[in-house]
């Protein structure tokens, strides 16, 4: 967790993650879940970056940020699923949480604005995961804790990587409207009550 600059992306996000959750989520019996989702989350995170290379062929900027992002999302896949094996765990496919759902709903439709959109909620949810690998981290076992904490780093760079794409390619203050545009959405899907557990999910409204 050295070296990262964790405050500017709390101060980033338009609020916290709730305490409820971080207490389900530390709980020995939503490992299972917590990390399949992780590695759902990665392989995801990987694809959308590979996405965003084949549609956007012709910028070269996005290109190299997104091959990097791709390799490092994919080698974090592989790292949840040796983590989830050497647990005696089996990766099963979970079910998407409404989260990252509810973010692409709101990305317009035509360019250049799908493009900027993309982008702005590509850094949220990169800002989101990094937020809550730390204050996972120091609530769990000292392998899961030691593995988390190796994240942050490459976390943040992709946070970083997006929102700078994001700047480069919006006009003028755009990407400002667009960023005040999101953080709303995102901070309501944060708070809201979630029936579904998964490291994306808002407030835990389960049944015990």
């Amino acid at each position: 967790m050295v070296g990262t600059d964790l405050s500017r992306i709390e101060a980033f996000l338009l609020c916290p993650t709730p305490r409820e959750w971080i207490d389900f989520a530390s709980q020995p019996e939503q490992e299972a879940v917590l990390l399949a989702d992780h590695a759902n989350c990665e392989k995801k995170a990987a694809a959308t970056a590979l996405a965003l290379m084949h549609r956007y062929s012709g910028r070269v900027s996005l290109l190299q940020k997104m091959s990097r992002l791709a390799r490092e999302e994919l080698r974090h896949f592989e790292q949840v699923l040796k983590v989830i094996a050497d647990r005696g765990l089996s990766y099963e496919t979970v079910s998407a949480s409404r989260y990252a759902q509810g973010l692409h709903a709101n990305i317009r439709r035509t360019e250049p604005g799908r493009l900027v959109d993309t982008l702005v909620v590509g850094a949220l949810i990169e800002a989101r995961s990094c937020e809550r690998f730390a204050k996972l981290a120091p609530r769990l076992d000292a392998q899961l804790a030691e593995f988390y904490g190796s994240l942050l780093k490459s976390e943040a760079r992709h946070f970083e990587d997006y929102l700078r794409l994001a700047e480069q390619y919006s006009n003028g203050t755009e990407v400002d409207a667009r960023l005040n545009y999101f953080r709303d959405v995102e901070g309501a899907l944060i708070e809201s009550p979630d029936t579904d557990f998964r490291f994306h999910s808002g407030t835990p409204s389960l049944v015990a």
